[in-house]
């Protein structure tokens, strides 16, 4: 789904910008994987990879890789780059709901 319907497409939804070749996102891809179904589609996980998607990456204003975005109605909530641990990101994306 393109970016820009995807941070519409529900209430609460979670942005990851990352590159295939950035090891830090590699480690975060089974933890992405984790938090997505401990989520059980109560909101929705999209993941990018910059270097196909740059005008979304642009838009979202991402300068470092990873970058977890979450979005409440459209409009961007919180924002973290880098690792972080996969019980923090849950809970963050929890707490929107």
């Amino acid at each position: 789904m393109n970016f820009d319907k995807a941070i519409i497409n529900s209430r609460v939804v979670l942005v990851e910008f990352y590159a295939s070749w950035c090891p830090h996102c590699q480690r975060m891809m089974p933890v992405v994987a984790q938090v997505k179904e401990l989520l059980d589609g109560r909101a929705p996980v999209y993941q990018y990879d910059i270097d196909e998607n740059n005008d979304a990456a642009d838009e979202a204003g991402v300068k470092s890789i990873p970058t977890f975005l979450i979005y409440v109605d459209g409009k961007e909530a919180w924002r973290h780059s880098g690792e972080i641990d996969g019980d923090i990101l849950l809970t963050k994306v929890e707490s929107f709901l």
